[in-house]
């Protein structure tokens, strides 16, 4: 609205289901990050790496990811179209972190599947029609 009376409300759209079905899946990345973030932190510390450095590096890139994560989901939440593509860039990430899961030496497909099918929804959810519009700029 563009009125100039200061009692109305800008109400958004509802959330659509694409919309809602992202805002979940970012959230539990998220909190998958935080979580492995938290366990390096304490494995840090309690059984330290054979290589401190490689450790902490892995530690702090672990943190970082969790926090770009973190304002990913915010700007999300605000229907920010900035978000589009650093979700985009996440998910083709988290896949290509899965396909190396499936393949090689310590190659372990249970945790390629949980990396991959998220990465997967994430990316069908924001490319949708609906999520593309909820997040478009507005026209002047």
């Amino acid at each position: 609205m563009h009125d100039d009376d200061p009692t109305a409300v800008d109400r958004p759209e509802p959330r659509s289901r694409a919309l809602i079905g992202l805002l979940v899946v970012v959230g539990l990345e998220f909190a998958a990050l935080v979580v492995v973030t938290v366990v390096l932190v304490v494995e840090l510390i309690v059984a330290p790496a054979s290589s401190l450095a490689s450790g902490i590096a892995l530690t702090i890139l672990s943190a970082v990811a969790a926090l770009w994560l973190g304002a990913l989901l915010n700007g999300l939440w605000k229907r920010r179209a900035w978000v589009r593509s650093g979700i985009i860039v996440w998910q083709v990430l988290q896949g290509a972190i899965a396909i190396g899961a499936f393949q090689g030496v310590f190659r372990e497909p249970a945790v390629g599947w949980v990396l991959l099918i998220p990465a997967l929804l994430g990316i069908t959810f924001v490319l949708s029609r609906s999520v593309t519009a909820a997040l478009a700029r507005p026209v002047e």
